[in-house]
């Protein structure tokens, strides 16, 4: 029995990505311009994925604006005004704002899935954003002629149908990005907006049969961009009984940069349920330095005190460019922390003897 390791997603964009994005925008180059550039960046990816020997690659995210914007990029009823997320190093996303209804997507993961699979000679996971995320995105005055209701249904449906077109497609897994965890306590420290947050994702997970949630999981991390963070100051346990109620069969955690992995792991352990895999993040993505296998090794060492085997994999601790303008980290930084962690965790598995 091996130990099971698996991406995040987002791989910073090559330079001539982010330029010829910035071209497109002043209307230098044309669509098809645009979506060649993006075709090579997803072949080069998914190619110096497989390079480093990772058993499930990503497209690296390169042709979404953003991990949380790419479904509503280029709609005509978003404005850019929404709910402000400041960063620890002072810098702010700013989260758009439905303006009019009815609610639909423009892109939907399972388009980016199949350019992938094209390539790919290994299995292909397919990150998709958390309706929590995207319940930001209804104003809190309303929207007149068009409820709060009538949004979030809307919604669920589009996300149900990206899902399980992605499962259709044969996506290794489906990762909904859950980001805005420890963020809403961070806004919220009576943890009702949780609470919703949790009730909302439970709401979509639930349209899937107990065979299916076995290949969606759940991504949780507080922050990566620019290498700063938005809620890593919250502590942990606030989240995770809660996370652990999400009707999911997978978790990945962000947990390689943590002050107090011990913890961490046993609070996982107090609340992971027996049919939940959880994996735990081995690679701090906010590190410039790259890691060497042995500290991958140890880290997963680590884990196994708290989490059976079975249930246990790595991972990193979060995609190395959420936003496709944060160029913070280089592609070869994090194709070689990729490389480490694949090697880390096979020494961990030898070391078991689970090889």
């Amino acid at each position: 029995m091996a130990i099971p390791t698996e991406p995040i997603g987002s791989i910073p964009r090559p330079p001539s990505l982010i330029d010829a994005a910035r071209a497109f925008r002043s209307g230098s180059i044309s669509t098809a311009d645009l979506l060649s550039q993006y075709d090579s960046a997803v072949q080069d990816t998914i190619a110096r994925f497989e390079a480093t020997g990772s058993p499930v690659v990503t497209d690296g995210e390169q042709a979404k604006d953003s991990f949380v914007t790419y479904p509503i990029h280029g709609l005509t009823n978003i404005a850019a005004d929404g709910i402000p997320i400041p960063f620890a190093d002072g810098h702010i996303r700013q989260f758009p704002r439905l303006t009019a209804g009815p609610f639909g997507y423009r892109t939907s993961a399972d388009v980016f899935l199949e350019i992938s699979q094209r390539y790919a000679q290994v299995p292909v996971k397919q990150a998709v954003i958390s309706p929590s995320a995207l319940s930001l995105l209804y104003p809190q005055r309303g929207i007149p002629g068009y409820s709060r209701e009538d949004y979030l249904e809307a919604l669920l449906n589009e996300q149900e149908g990206e899902i399980r077109r992605c499962l259709q497609r044969g996506a290794h897994a489906v990762q909904i990005d859950f980001t805005e965890g420890r963020l809403s306590i961070r806004l919220d420290p009576t943890r009702r907006l949780l609470r919703s947050f949790i009730e909302l994702n439970n709401m979509l997970l639930e349209r899937f049969s107990a065979e299916e949630r076995k290949r969606i999981g759940v991504h949780t991390c507080p922050g990566a961009d620019r290498g700063a963070s938005h809620s890593a100051g919250v502590d942990y346990a606030e989240l995770l009984p809660s996370l652990f109620e999400l009707k999911a069969g997978t978790f990945y955690m962000q947990l390689a940069n943590e002050p107090d992995r011990k913890k961490v792991l046993k609070i996982v352990r107090d609340h992971i349920k027996n049919d939940q895999r959880v994996f735990i993040g081995v690679i701090d993505v906010m590190d410039p330095r790259v890691e060497s296998p042995e500290e991958v090794r140890d880290r997963t060492l680590e884990a196994t005190e708290f989490i059976p085997l079975s249930q246990l994999g790595t991972t990193d601790d979060c995609g190395f460019a959420p936003f496709s303008d944060d160029t913070s980290r280089s592609r070869d930084t994090a194709f070689e922390k990729i490389r480490v962690r694949v090697a880390g965790t096979h020494l961990a598995a030898r070391e078991l003897g689970v090889e």
